[in-house]
């Protein structure tokens, strides 16, 4: 049994010591964590600047040519590449993973939702390049009945969708069950239904972290790597149609980092930058919603 010490009781030894080694276990590990995220930056930033320098800031963001035997190393196709799938994911994502939110906060049954909350949670261990065989497997041949290899933008965002839905419904369910039970009651209690509750008091009071969670989720879609690898065909061309092959920017540093040398391999470390800048621009979004929506309910 745990024995905790007085209200208002002197400090033993014992409990200074105890205070001390976790204040010091918990000041190394943040410390670590920043040096760690602090060394991979600046190792980019080393090997990246070069490429801005020598290929231009223009050239490379908007070039719509990547061959690196002619020293060409635009990474617009990859860009438009990554937005449409990006893109493509989160529009199928966010209305399915506000649902099941909405489903396991409020709707289902309490047994239900013990099954449902540990499926989804069972989601985000799954590695990815699971996500990238079924999809090669299904999603391929279903494309590919509509048109095309079915390698293709449309099957990469379906396979993304997929990867990004246990993250919106985790946030979005935590921030529908934090609003205060004194809003649903009081609006319970004026008549409303129970939809017109979820709809018009519950979502709008759980606005920020809905967003939240689905900035986190656009975050993972344009970082992954492996599935989009198995499913978008790798061309490194400007995709005209949702049935075209592309390529994404982190599938682009994947294919290639193996192999390559001198501008080519800073040109992808450049790539990286561009990565690391956007994903910390959606953190950040991420982070202020986050913050708006605690505030709202301190103050409520």
């Amino acid at each position: 049994m745990v024995k905790y010490r007085p209200f208002g009781a002197a400090a033993t030894p014992g409990h200074v010591t105890i205070d001390r080694t976790a204040k010091y276990t918990v000041t190394i590990c943040a410390s670590v964590s920043f040096v760690v995220l602090g060394a991979i930056a600046i190792f980019t930033l080393r090997e990246g600047l070069p490429a801005f320098e020598e290929i231009g800031l223009f050239n490379f963001l908007l070039g719509r040519e990547w061959r690196p035997g002619q020293d060409l190393f635009g990474i617009l196709p990859m860009t438009i590449g990554s937005l449409l799938v990006t893109a493509g994911a989160m529009i199928l994502a966010i209305p399915i993973g506000i649902a099941c939110a909405i489903l396991l906060a409020e709707v289902a049954p309490y047994r239900v939702r013990q099954f449902l909350r540990p499926a989804v949670e069972l989601l985000v261990g799954i590695p990815s390049v699971v996500y990238g065989l079924v999809g090669m497997m299904l999603i391929v041949p279903l494309v590919r009945q509509v048109g095309g290899s079915g390698f293709s933008i449309l099957a990469a965002a379906i396979v993304l969708m997929a990867m990004v839905l246990p993250t919106i419904i985790s946030i979005s369910e935590d921030s529908i069950r934090a609003v205060p039970t004194k809003y649903k009651e009081a609006s319970l209690a004026m008549g409303a239904t129970q939809w017109q509750t979820i709809r018009h008091v519950l979502l709008p009071a759980a606005r920020s972290g809905i967003v939240a969670g689905i900035v986190l989720g656009m975050g993972r879609a344009i970082g992954e790597t492996m599935a989009m690898i198995m499913v978008i065909g790798n061309a490194v061309v400007i995709p005209d149609s949702l049935l075209s092959a592309g390529r994404t920017l982190t599938g682009n540093i994947a294919v290639e980092i193996g192999y390559a040398a001198g501008i080519h391999r800073n040109a992808l470390f450049a790539t990286g930058i561009v990565l690391l800048l956007v994903i910390l621009i959606l953190n950040s979004v991420a982070a202020v919603a986050l913050r708006r929506g605690i505030r709202r309910q301190d103050v409520s």
